[in-house]
């Protein structure tokens, strides 16, 4: 008998993915691909709702997966829908949920942010070789995860209200870049960071994984110039001074910089350097997997 196909649809505030695969050798194998930088943060207005213009790119994402489900052959009854930070922060999440309905014939699970954590962890885990204790750090659009485990097991979660996106929109959106909008980026991710620093230090780790898009952002951008692909303090602090040379905020003379990636890379950049130095963090390795592989997993415990 064939095994089933089943997806896993995470809808961040930065991008929408989707994962299709089938279950061989008791873990999933992943067949197809797909993602689209929606940036839902963009459109959080004053009054605390998603605009018009973003809900409906959002819904569009939406229809193109749901074409691709149909064309890959994966049952509605073989998919998770999971939503993060932005949907959990809008105030008109349930008419997003409304409308998204019809498109994917399945409902959207607005997840917490400890569930989450929790997540992440896991698709870390089960796509990331190591031993001993781990510090994971999941910067998304609009909110960062935090996750100190050892093996299976997690000894701490914590999600808090920073990401790529609000922060640009924040401290990044002018241009040219300057220094002190690295300096105020920087003292907000020590107050936001202030309560769970001293807990993170005390339990501390043994090696430090990176699980989002900004990390990947500068992986590539280093394997693009053959450098290693280890990212350090050094590397972070170069990047930053690669950022403030630029004329405008398009990113377009950084060697490597994948453009889909520009809008919020500097963002991101001033993110872990702000998490490098708080938390002393020596080196950063990239994880093979994160949110998206999580609900891969617990899928594919039920298929």
């Amino acid at each position: 008998m064939t095994a089933p196909l089943y997806a896993a649809i995470t809808l961040g505030s930065n991008s929408f993915n989707m994962l299709v695969a089938k279950t061989v050798g008791q873990q999933p194998k992943v067949i197809a691909k797909y993602k689209r930088k929606v940036r839902l943060a963009e459109g959080i207005q004053d009054d605390g709702s998603l605009s018009e213009e973003v809900l409906l790119r959002g819904l569009d994402c939406l229809t193109m997966f749901a074409d691709m489900l149909q064309k890959e052959g994966v049952s509605a009854n073989n998919v998770a829908v999971i939503a993060t930070a932005t949907l959990r922060k809008i105030s008109n999440s349930d008419e997003f949920c409304h409308r998204a309905l019809p498109i994917l014939g399945h409902p959207i699970e607005i997840i917490s942010g400890m569930r989450e954590a929790e997540l992440i962890y896991q698709g870390m885990v089960a796509t990331t070789a190591g031993e001993g204790r781990r510090l994971v750090i999941d910067i998304g659009g609009a909110s960062t995860e935090f996750i100190i485990g050892d093996g299976s097991k997690v000894l701490l979660k914590t999600s808090l209200p920073m990401g790529c996106v609000t922060f640009n929109d924040s401290f990044f959106a002018s241009s040219p870049l300057q220094l002190l909008d690295f300096d105020d980026a920087k003292a907000r991710v020590k107050s936001v960071l202030s309560e769970q620093l001293s807990q993170l230090k005390t339990l501390g780790w043994h090696c430090a994984v990176g699980a989002s898009g900004s990390v990947q952002s500068v992986v590539e951008l280093l394997n693009h110039r053959g450098l290693s692909s280890v990212i350090t303090l050094d590397v972070l602090s170069s990047l930053k001074q690669e950022i403030l040379s630029q004329n405008d905020n398009s990113m377009l003379n950084i060697k490597g910089l994948n453009p889909d990636r520009a809008p919020t890379f500097a963002a991101g950049v001033a993110i872990l350097l702000a998490l490098f130095e708080l938390l002393d963090i020596q080196k950063l390795h990239l994880s093979g997997g994160a949110l998206r592989e999580g609900v891969l997993q617990n899928l594919a415990n039920c298929c």
